[in-house]
This record gives C-alpha cells, sequence and structure tokens, in this order.
C-alpha cells in the first residue's frame, strides 16, 4: 500500500472519528440538559420551547451523523475505490482536448456527489423542518432551487474552472499564483455583483416602506456613518420559518436585507439593536479581516497545491493512475478537510471574537437590552439549543454560546 494512503486513512480516521464523538457529546449534553430552562433563560424562555429547541437539535444531529459517515464512504469510494480514476479515464477517452476533458471529469464528479447529497437535503427540509414547522418550501420550489443552482454553477463555475485549469496548464511553475489571484478577484466580483444580480435569482428583495422602522434604521446609519443602497426585506418565509438579518456586497453596492420573518417577530427597537449588531462587524472590520485570512489560507493552499501536483505519490496514493492537473485540483479539494479539520477551532475561536465586539458596538449604537430581549426570540423561534456541548461548540459554533453571549450583554446595559 502506498505510504500516502495510509497517512490520509489515518488522517481521515482521525478526523472523522473526533468529529463523530463531537457530535455523540453534543446530543448527549442537549439530551442531559432538555427537561430544564438554564436559570439565566428561566423567565424568558418556556420549558416548552426549550424541550422543542433540544429535541430539534437531536433530529439534526442524527441526521448529520448519516450524512457524515455517507460522506466518508463517498470519498473513499471517490479516491481509493478509483471513482475519479474511472472518470478522468472515461473523459480522457471520449474527448480528445485534455483541458475539456479534465473540466468534464471534474464536473462529473461534483455532479454526482451533490445527486447522492439530495436525499439528506429532501429529509432535512420536508420532513425535520417541516415536523417543527419551519419548512415553508414546496417539492416545486425545492425542485426549482436545485435547478437554478446547478445552472448557476454551469454558467458561472465551469468558466472559471476552465480559466484555473488553463493556467495551470500554461503559466509555468507559478501558476497556483496566477490562480490565486483569479479566483481572489472572482469572489470580490461575486461579492459586488450577489445584491443585485445572484440573489434576486432565488429571493423578492422589497424595499422597506416608509414609517417609523426605517426612519429608526436611518437614525442608526447617520449614527454609525454607515451608508448603503437600500434597506430590504426578503420573503424568506416562502422557504423557512426561520429569521435572520444581513447586509451584503461592496462598495457602493452595499445593502441592508431583513427576512419578513424577523420583521414580523420583533420590535422596532430589536430591529435596530440586531442591524446594529451586524453594522459592527462591518465598523470592526471583520468583513475585510474575515477576507484577509481566507485570501492567505487559499494562497498557502495553492502553494501547497503546486508542490504536491509534480509529486506521483499523491496521485498514486488517492486511486489515480495517470497524473494531471485537474485530477490534482480535484483530489485536493476533496481530501484537504481530512487534514485541517483541527483547524477549526481557530477559525471558531476568531469568529466568536468578532461576534463579541459586533455586540458591544450594538451596545453602544442601540440598547443592549433590546438586543438581549431579540437574541431571546430569535433563540426561541428558531429552535436554537441553549445547552451546547463546551468541547463541541468550540469546534462547529461561530456564535458564542447563548448563555455567555446574553451574560456578556446584559453585563453591557446601562441604568435607566
Amino acid at each position: 500500500m502506498n505510504s500516502f494512503t495510509i497517512v490520509f486513512l489515518i488522517a481521515l480516521t482521525l478526523s472523522f472519528s473526533v468529529q463523530f464523538w463531537l457530535a455523540k457529546r453534543h446530543a448527549g449534553y442537549v439530551a442531559k440538559h432538555r427537561d430544564a430552562v438554564p436559570e439565566a433563560f428561566k423567565n424568558t424562555v418556556s420549558l416548552e420551547a426549550h424541550q422543542k429547541a433540544a429535541d430539534y437539535t437531536l433530529e439534526k444531529s442524527k441526521l448529520g451523523d448519516i450524512d457524515s459517515i455517507i460522506g466518508v464512504i463517498l470519498l473513499l469510494a471517490m479516491t481509493l475505490g478509483g471513482g475519479i480514476n474511472f472518470a478522468f479515464e472515461f473523459w480522457a477517452a471520449t474527448i480528445t482536448s485534455p483541458l475539456i476533458a479534465g473540466l468534464a471529469a471534474v464536473a462529473s464528479v461534483f455532479l454526482v456527489m451533490t445527486l447522492i447529497e439530495i436525499p439528506t437535503s429532501v429529509y432535512q427540509t420536508f420532513v425535520i423542518e417541516e415536523k417543527y414547522g419551519f419548512n415553508k418550501s414546496t417539492p416545486q420550489q425545492f425542485i426549482k432551487d436545485q435547478l437554478l443552482q446547478l445552472v448557476l454553477v454551469t454558467a458561472i463555475g465551469m468558466p472559471l474552472l476552465a480559466l484555473i485549469l488553463w493556467v495551470m496548464d500554461s503559466i509555468g511553475s507559478l501558476w497556483w499564483l496566477w490562480a490565486w489571484g483569479i479566483l481572489m478577484g472572482f469572489a470580490l466580483l461575486m461579492s459586488w455583483l450577489f445584491p443585485t444580480v445572484i440573489a434576486p435569482l432565488f429571493n423578492k428583495f422589497t424595499p422597506m416602506e416608509e414609517g417609523s422602522l426605517k426612519d429608526r434604521i436611518q437614525g442608526l446609519l447617520a449614527r454609525c456613518g454607515f451608508s448603503s443602497q437600500g434597506i430590504f426585506i426578503m420573503d424568506g418565509s416562502k422557504r423557512s420559518g426561520h429569521g435572520n438579518a444581513y447586509f451584503t456586497g461592496l462598495g457602493s453596492n452595499k445593502r441592508i436585507v431583513f427576512f419578513d420573518t424577523l420583521v414580523n417577530s420583533l420590535e422596532d427597537e430589536e430591529l435596530e439593536a440586531i442591524l446594529a449588531h451586524e453594522l459592527g462587524h462591518f465598523k470592526c472590520k471583520h468583513t475585510i479581516k474575515m477576507l484577509v485570512a481566507n485570501a492567505i489560507m487559499t494562497l498557502i493552499s495553492f502553494a501547497i497545491l503546486g508542490w504536491l501536483i509534480d509529486q506521483q505519490w499523491f496521485y498514486n496514493g488517492l486511486g489515480v493512475t495517470q497524473p494531471s492537473h485537474a485530477a490534482a485540483l480535484l483530489l485536493f479539494m476533496l481530501v484537504s478537510s481530512s487534514f485541517t479539520f483541527f483547524m477549526q477551532p481557530i477559525s471558531a475561536y476568531f469568529q466568536r471574537k468578532f461576534e463579541f465586539e459586533a455586540d458591544d458596538f450594538a451596545s453602544n449604537h442601540a440598547k443592549a437590552e433590546k438586543l438581549v430581549s431579540a437574541l431571546v426570540k430569535l433563540f426561541e423561534e428558531n429552535a436554537s439549543t441553549l445547552t451546547p456541548d463546551p468541547l463541541y461548540s468550540a469546534f462547529h459554533y461561530s456564535h458564542p454560546p447563548a448563555a455567555i453571549r446574553i451574560a456578556n450583554l446584559e453585563s453591557k446595559i446601562r441604568p435607566a
């Protein structure tokens, strides 16, 4: 057996085992605390809502375990099982152009993996989300979304992939630097285009009507020195009962977006506090910091791939007999997560740190008590567990656990 095969299997086994163990810890912790509302929420969250959140979390956890097992089996089938090797041999024998053959092989592998993942997505939407009253989508809407995503990936992703593969084949040893620049430029372009071109393909965005809420939000924007291309209400309720708010876009193409479900469930001052939190991310430059961090990690990844691409053992160890740049790119994309899983707590730590900073910003520009009440409502309405396992949350939570976040905000409440 190739030595790199052994290294890969060890990495995959360790990452999967720890992930599975963390999920079991999390499920056990949530189940253990199911029958009592945490002290910090006894006056604001009912036992019925707390138990609903626990049951919802446990059902999603079970589905997540199944999804993880399917993912590991699929990865092994595609690599050591010869799936990727078959795809490249098939298209190489069918298409004379190496570039087009490689493109077709990569696309076919991702298509197969996407199709295999659809049943769990269907179960999540039409069984679990339906059971807990969150699903608002119809089978027709679900199919439409899947087809639209496929069209967008084909229309946008395939030309990008073709360009990167051409660069890999044509530029020379520093191809990875050019490919990184292209990918970063594309990411910035998509961030700029998303609010006005991509997002409206999936949802309807209606300008917020004149009134007290809009006046309050515009006052907040003025206090924070923030300008946008408009405040919009998104029809999130056509798919889900979950609520959210965000701002999106770059430069002069920024938009503030509220889910209609959020507007219908929160008071004006609570919505103001939620938006102040989102503006905090912008004012604290979290978006730029994350963009820079992602750019650095992507550059490092491309540099590593630039070295691996000439190593025969890399291909052989993952079940590919004929090396090619397209095969190297595909293999790297599929197996790298097995080697980087244990870096997740670092990323999650900084994301949670950013959330605290955004909460602090919101406390200075809106009422901290209103952000607390808004978050409690969102935790309850979204059935977010109030008792996550601490170790699991350290790996997976981009936001601080509810009790810790609320305690931090309550310390910011100014006396009346």
